[in-house]
């Protein structure tokens, strides 16, 4: 399987990702190819949706380094909770390049989850990686870092989004791209392999 990055509004994107029930040999080739793209487009952290697949999962590196393997992490079925402080700084997305926005998230927070090995992860994460799961985590459930923005800095991008979703339905009109009907099926098949 050949992944690469969609783009919004692609509606993978906004598919809540189920729950992952097993790790086998195609789902770390996945994890794998997640791991080289997120590098090759020069980010910290990529969701299964932002390669159309319908699982709850997410890479990070919160260096971006690919020689930093230390710091690589694989969450499997992530979830937040006790959240505390808040910040705001600026986010991107590799589903939406080109566009950054102040965004306001915890400055601290306690993950739970599964890494690649199916060993527990759990803890309490602060600072910048606080940040990348959180916006990671978001992605597994169909919310972008625009749908945090304020009114003012929604505004500001509204044009550069809307390049995108003029992009998106005149690939959908020559038939480079599936149906939204498609992808729905396509997704539905996919989970009912894995999850």
């Amino acid at each position: 399987m050949s992944l690469q990055i969609i783009q919004y509004p692609h509606p993978t994107l906004r598919h809540p990702s189920k729950p992952l029930r097993r790790v086998d040999a195609e789902l770390r080739k996945i994890i794998a190819q997640m791991f080289e793209l997120m590098y090759e487009h020069e980010g910290v952290g990529l969701a299964a949706n932002q390669v159309d697949l319908p699982y709850r999962l997410f890479v990070a590196n919160p260096e971006g380094d690919p020689a930093a393997k230390e710091l690589e992490g694989v969450f499997i079925n992530p979830v937040i909770s006790g959240g505390r402080g808040l910040d705001t700084d600026e986010e991107g997305c590799l589903s939406i390049p080109g566009i950054r926005a102040p965004v306001t998230r915890n400055t601290t927070i306690k993950i739970q989850g599964y890494d690649l090995n199916g060993n527990d992860i759990s803890g309490e994460v602060n600072g910048f990686l606080a940040r990348v799961i959180q916006h990671e985590t978001d992605h597994l459930d169909g919310t972008l870092f625009i749908d945090r923005l304020g009114p003012a800095q929604a505004t500001e991008i509204r044009d550069a989004l809307e390049e995108f979703e003029l992009a998106y339905q005149s690939k959908l009109e020559t038939g480079e791209l599936p149906s939204a009907d498609q992808v729905a099926n396509r997704l539905k098949e996919l989970e009912r392999l894995r999850t």
